[in-house]
């Protein structure tokens, strides 16, 4: 059976995986249009575009097995948030809160402050992006930061996701996390490494649904 599904074209594949609230024709408009415009305005202004997203860091246990932590009883977790461009920069602010509006305007405070020119901050669709007070930060900030947000439920067209993807994988599966202050330690530890590595930054925009950040005569889809 398989000699033949082959002579046909056919091929054993993973399945591409999506919402099924997504979209298809927002994911084409933001191809053929948003994105490119987005592109266009930030190289008109001297600026700089850059994907950011949230990330949640875990403890890692043997496959089949749940990961035991020896701690006080109390729960902890670490977040951060990162912001990369496509030439290979890569930002990021680990937190212990929750995501909130709040820690947004915080991390938005912090991109202002580092950079020179304005930058154009392309994220998803996170009620605390679209809060009242991160809206009243970007008009008290007009010169500094632009949010522009991707379809809803589309994932897979922010670079930053595999970020994500790669913390997970590189924080040590055997390691025994003993409280926040080591998970946090670990996880700044991920990101402060790939700052010194732009070239694993730049190829996370040469994943197969997010190569489309980098081709500068998109196509209409």
């Amino acid at each position: 059976m398989g000699k033949y599904l082959k002579r046909w074209g056919l091929s054993f594949q993973r399945p591409d995986k999506r919402a099924i609230e997504q979209d298809p024709e927002a994911v084409a408009h933001w191809h053929a249009e948003t994105w490119p415009r987005i592109r266009a305005k930030a190289k008109a202004e001297g600026g700089e575009a850059l994907f950011a997203d949230q990330v949640t860091g875990r403890t890692w246990g043997e496959k089949g097995k749940t990961p035991v932590v020896r701690r006080t009883g109390n729960r902890f977790s670490v977040n951060a948030m990162s912001a990369i461009s496509t030439k290979g920069r890569m930002h990021f602010m680990v937190f212990t809160e929750s995501f909130t509006s709040e820690v947004m305007c915080r991390f938005l405070d912090r991109r202002a402050g580092h950079f020179d020119h304005k930058i154009h901050l392309v994220v998803d669709g996170h009620s605390a992006h679209r809060s009242r007070k991160v809206r009243a930060w970007l008009a008290a900030h007009p010169n500094d930061v632009e949010l522009h947000f991707l379809p809803p439920y589309s994932p897979e067209l922010n670079p930053d996701e595999l970020v994500n993807a790669d913390l997970k994988h590189s924080l040590p599966r055997q390691h025994r996390v003993r409280d926040q202050a080591e998970l946090a330690a670990e996880t700044r530890r991920f990101f402060r490494r790939r700052q010194r590595q732009p070239h694993i930054v730049r190829g996370y925009f040469g994943g197969p649904h997010v190569r489309y950040v980098l081709d500068e005569n998109p196509m209409s889809f």
